[in-house]
């Protein structure tokens, strides 16, 4: 009781300031009183110190007092808005960069996957000396499910998806996959309506169903809860929609509308020595990741001996956590980005740190006339402290306003394809981590803040300008210092990732890509069910589209050049031993005009002839990296190579081409194969075209014209090759982390040019009189100038020095994200060094400038 009744107390006098001042007024005067008339004698002095005591006695002074510290805070930001803004958008830009990046941290690598138990999600890959990431056969993958025992359910999804879809206006060919019939079960993803696959749907005997996404869902079909049961034309076949999966779901490894049955009726699932699929398996609990691995190995091994022919270049196992597969492409952009906000956050710290020291020292008699009035150390420090409080309150306000709409910007800015392989974007938001993030900074730089006036100006001598603005400039030297270092650190990145990014897409792809565009093609499997049909069809898609107006040549290709990684098999050289080596090419299935659309460089031999089908002797084409690796270099023209699973079938190399960039742009180029398209058996061919104008202009008019040849065919991705390469994972990965750190570096250089700026100008306000006497006993403005600039050289000189340093131990951080050039670049670094060098004699030579033209009896005048 007795708590609660002080607390009353002190919330009255709290809340009723005025009436209990006069109540306290009233008692002592009336104690003074009565004490008097005792004593005889008037007792009016000390009141003021009583009141005091009593209030004290109360335990609202540190309340009161901080309160006025508060108010007296505001009015000095007041009067001084220049320094409050520069102060406060400083340190706001400093938050909102590390907010932003903590966001896109938060979002992929800490908070969970929308997968039930993603830890204990593993992708499962077959490996081998030259693909250490192999996908299986169909075949293999069945066996493997009947195998295993280390894994609770083991499924599959096809990378070789996409699905022709038959609407009212034609074939649209949609995005999707075919997936096994637990898939979504081995994710822990359940349908929002309807019900999953069932595995008797895995039977090719049972009828075709098909789940679709959400986005699916809502856009083709209105969100109507009646599409269940609505039979789909899907690559020709019927396929009853079963069930809609959930909104926050989307495979980033293989993103689409339409998921339908994987089977083995036809095609790649209908070949063991074909690879199309992808195993994702949910460990059980108890067994780790080296358990499962050398258990898969095994069977791997027994598949290999009871399969050599389609398992030869199989020799181990790969097992690797689903966040990893869909994460690790993007973790080395995110940890850069973080160390950029980082760098960028300290800077800006620093700069305000400059500022307040700037200013502190101009109010030295301030706190000297307060010091010598009673004010105590931590009365001083409690006021440097609030304003502290006061500018990063206001700086992480402004802070995480700005990462909220830097999250929507930066989110905006990644490509619809680029944005369907990444699922956490749809996460993005301002979290509780981000808010603790940003928090903590706010917190640590109001303690820098109170920390920096207080170690440089508590005194209690009045006039001791000289000494703390001596110590001053020694401080604010040595943060300058730190300042461009930190921006020679992150300049030196943007321009080792800025001439990653340039040589990358002017990469010599052995091709032309200028007025060149690619379509790609898609019908119904039972339209074109044999080879003559299929030939004959190519043949009229060359006749048409080489007659429509702007193009120059027509080529047919399965896949098209750059980023597909895929279509790949084992060769052999006829009459040289086989031991069961692995020697893994890309094969590439072309027209006879291909190679010439391209304008691809023949070294050797001759190009493939138009009447090369299959009443001919087989032919190929090579391209030098295999001539190379297999043939040592030595003669490959008119010598023979076969597959692995082919023997039987020799094919005669024709001729040798310059490598062409098929796979990954970063990547070495591999060993690859090109052969007639009439003479392999190859669906759904992208169309290449030379133009003789833009390319946006011809490909409307090849669409049509493949219309006219058969309006069921489904055309999709019209681009330029330019367009192609631009949007290419491996240029879009470069290119977001080259304008990321670019951006860091810019705003770097700017601010720690105006710390320099700061600290010069400020030296010169404190050297005035040294000037003026200089110039008094005869030194001229051009002695008097180039002594400032020599000031602010030996500074630029040191953080330059220091920045070298740094940039040799991070960009070691940036050897994922380079390419092309080396992490020590020499002339970069030269070059770098020099360009902040010019900038920052740049920015010294104003305050230089404005010292030189100081009037010396003035300037002694006014000291």
């Amino acid at each position: 009781m007795r708590i609660l009744d002080i607390a009353c107390l002190r919330l009255r006098s709290l809340l009723h300031r005025s009436q209990v001042e006069r109540e306290l007024d009233e008692e002592l005067r009336y104690h003074l009183e009565r004490e008097a008339e005792e004593s005889g004698a008037l007792l009016t002095a000390g009141i003021e110190q009583r009141k005091e005591e009593c209030r004290d006695a109360r335990g609202l002074s540190l309340l009161e007092t901080t309160w006025q510290d508060v108010r007296y805070g505001l009015r000095q930001l007041r009067k001084s808005p220049a320094f409050a803004f520069t102060a406060v958008f400083v340190l706001a830009l400093g938050i909102a960069a590390t907010a932003t990046a903590l966001a896109f941290i938060d979002a992929a690598l800490v908070r969970p996957l929308p997968y039930r138990d993603q830890s204990r999600l593993i992708g499962v890959y077959e490996s081998s000396p030259t693909y250490p990431r192999s996908i299986i056969s169909y075949f293999d993958f069945r066996d493997w499910q009947r195998m295993n025992s280390v894994f609770s359910s083991l499924d599959a999804y096809a990378l070789n998806g996409n699905f022709t879809l038959a609407t009212s206006t034609g074939l649209e060919q949609v995005s999707g996959t075919r997936v096994s019939s637990g898939f979504f079960r081995t994710l822990g993803v359940t349908p929002a309506l309807g019900r999953d696959f069932l595995p008797s749907e895995d039977s090719n005997s049972a009828a075709q169903t098909v789940l679709i996404s959400y986005q699916a869902w809502r856009k083709r079909f209105g969100g109507r809860r009646d599409v269940l049961g609505r039979v789909l034309n899907l690559n020709g076949s019927p396929a009853a929609i079963v069930g809609v999966l959930p909104p926050d779901f989307q495979f980033a490894l293989c993103p689409g509308e339409f998921y339908g049955n994987l089977r083995s009726t036809s095609g790649c699932e209908h070949d063991r020595g074909c690879r199309n699929l992808l195993p994702v398996g949910h460990l059980k609990d108890g067994v780790s990741l080296d358990q499962a691995a050398a258990q898969m190995r095994a069977i791997v091994m027994h598949l290999k001996q009871q399969f050599p022919a389609e398992n030869s270049d199989i020799d181990n196992v790969r097992l690797i956590p689903l966040r990893e597969l869909i994460i690790g492409d993007v973790r080395p952009i995110l940890l850069v980005v973080l160390v950029g906000a980082g760098l960028l956050l300290l800077i800006a710290c620093v700069n305000v740190s400059t500022l307040l020291a700037a200013r502190s020292d101009q109010r030295v008699r301030e706190f000297a006339v307060r010091r010598a009035l009673g004010a105590s150390r931590s009365r001083l420090l409690r006021q440097f402290l609030v304003e502290g409080v006061l500018l990063a309150g206001a700086g992480c306000g402004l802070g995480i306003l700005a990462a909220h709409w830097g999250i929507r910007a930066l989110a905006g800015l990644v490509p619809a394809e680029q944005a369907a392989s990444m699922p956490f974007l749809e996460r993005l938001t301002v979290s509780p981590l981000t808010l603790a993030a940003a928090l903590s900074a706010a917190t640590l730089a109001a303690a820098l803040f109170a920390l920096i006036p207080i170690s440089t100006h508590v005194t209690s001598d009045m006039g001791t300008r000289g000494s703390t603005g001596t110590s001053w400039r020694r401080l604010g030297s040595r943060l300058v210092v730190l300042e461009v270092a930190v921006a020679m650190v992150l300049m030196v990145g943007a321009a080792l990732l800025g001439q990653s990014l340039y040589r990358l897409l002017h990469l010599d792809l052995g091709f032309n890509s200028d007025h060149l565009a690619l379509a790609g093609t898609m019908w119904r499997p039972d339209d074109y069910a044999n080879e003559a049909k299929q030939a004959a069809l190519f043949r009229e898609l060359e006749r048409k589209i080489a007659a429509v107006p702007g193009v120059e040549s027509v080529g047919l290709s399965v896949p098209p050049p750059v980023d597909s990684d895929w279509l790949t098999g084992s060769v052999h050289i006829v009459g040289q031993p086989n031991h069961g080596e692995t020697n893994e090419v890309y094969q590439r299935p072309v027209s006879a005009g291909f190679f010439g659309t391209i304008q691809a460089r023949l070294l050797l031999g001759r190009m493939f002839r138009d009447d090369e089908d299959g009443s001919k002797p087989l032919v190929a084409i090579v391209n030098q990296a295999l001539v190379r690796r297999y043939f040592r270099g030595g003669q490959a023209v008119g010598q023979s190579i076969y597959y692995d699973w082919d023997p039987k079938h020799p094919m005669q190399i024709v001729g040798v081409v310059a490598d062409i960039k098929e796979g990954p742009l970063a990547g070495t180029n591999s060993p690859a194969v090109y052969r007639p398209i009439f003479q392999q058996d190859a669906s759904w061919p992208t169309i290449l075209v030379r133009t003789r104008e833009s390319e946006s202009a011809v490909l409307p008019r090849v669409t049509a014209a493949i219309h006219q040849i058969d309006p069921l065919i489904a055309v999709s991705g019209g681009e330029s090759m330019t367009e192609r390469i631009a949007r290419s994972p491996t240029a879009y990965l470069h290119r977001s982390a080259a304008y990321v750190v670019g951006a860091f570096a810019a705003v770097a250089l700017l601010l720690s040019l105006v710390g320099l700026y700061g600290v010069v100008a400020y030296s010169v306000s404190q050297r005035i009189s040294e000037i003026g006497l200089r110039m008094a006993l005869g030194a001229r403005p051009s002695t008097v100038q180039r002594l400032i600039l020599t000031q602010a050289g030996r500074l630029t000189a040191l953080g330059v020095a220091f920045g070298l340093v740094g940039s040799l131990a991070g960009t070691t951080l940036l050897r994922n994200l380079v390419f092309g050039v080396s992490v020590w670049d020499l002339p970069t670094l030269i070059a770098v060094a020099a360009v902040l060098g010019i900038s920052a004699l740049l920015a010294s030579y104003v305050p230089a400038h404005r010292a030189a033209s100081l009037n010396p009896l003035e300037a002694l005048r006014a000291e």
